[in-house]
């Protein structure tokens, strides 16, 4: 589990670098200013989300069933959030916007909030 953080945190980073790039070069001209703010929104929280799962990969054993589901949100949940985003703002430029992926952005997010409160709790656990 520890490897799979390490690979799909860096994945996460590494497509984020390039999604940003893309976003500020080549979609600044068909994007209008909301659309290319969605866009980075995508980009912003997956990049964030890459290096948690980095950081979870070098500094936890990921070994118990909790610890295994909180980076199972994360690497869900950045996926779901950020591509649907994507999905949705690419689309939308092209006049063909993909109505279906609307819903997935939140559950993505939902992901990502179980993830953080799994985190959470895992700390408060080791405190008390």
């Amino acid at each position: 589990m520890v490897l799979l953080s390490q690979v799909v945190g860096s994945l996460y980073g590494f497509l984020a670098v390039i999604f940003g790039a893309f976003g500020a070069h080549a979609l600044k001209k068909t994007l209008s200013e909301d659309q290319l703010k969605s866009f980075e929104t995508g980009v912003k929280y997956q990049m964030y989300h890459a290096i948690l799962l980095l950081v979870l990969g070098f500094n936890f054993n990921l070994e118990t069933t909790l610890e295994k589901n909180m980076v199972y949100c994360f690497m869900v949940g950045t996926f779901l959030f950020s591509f649907s985003i994507y999905g949705l703002v690419l689309s939308a430029s092209k006049g063909k916007k993909l109505r279906f992926l609307g819903p997935i952005t939140p559950i993505g997010g939902l992901f990502l909030v179980l993830g953080w409160g799994i985190l959470f709790y895992s700390f408060l656990k080791n405190l008390l």
